[in-house]
């Protein structure tokens, strides 16, 4: 009996732990050549990303996530003099909505090309600037 109880005390620790956070387990990264950022640079903005997302997308799952790719160059130019910054990074991803969430984001629905923009100085660490459709 008491072993059962602890399982079912167990079992609801994980769900209500699981209910506060975006889920990025599982996640696919695409992988995309550049000939701007080295793999290494692309996995620490990818990083970046993961823990912003388990951060601030409760009741979200991340399905893919990947560079946007070196087309988007005169993009990324352009936040580059929004933000100041040495370089930018676009991210594109996908996420499911499996619950309410705060905002614009809407239950059952995915969510498929949305971007991310991350910026750094020379050799410094990504940092998350924007995110959505555009």
């Amino acid at each position: 009996m008491f072993k059962k109880f602890t399982a079912l005390v167990i079992a609801a620790v994980m769900l209500f732990s699981l209910s506060g956070c975006g889920v990025t387990a599982g996640v696919q990264i695409k992988e995309t050549e550049s000939q701007i950022y080295s793999k290494e640079d692309i996995d620490s903005a990818i990083a970046v990303i993961l823990n912003y997302f388990r951060d601030n997308f409760d009741g979200c799952v991340l399905r893919e996530i990947g560079y946007a790719g070196d087309e988007y160059l005169d993009e990324m130019k352009e936040w580059q003099d929004t933000y100041s910054a040495d370089e930018v990074i676009i991210l594109m991803s996908s996420f499911y909505v499996i619950s309410d969430t705060e905002g614009s984001l809407v239950q059952g629905e995915t969510y498929t090309g949305w971007n991310w923009i991350l910026s750094r100085d020379t050799g410094g660490r990504w940092i998350h600037r924007d995110h959505g459709y555009g």
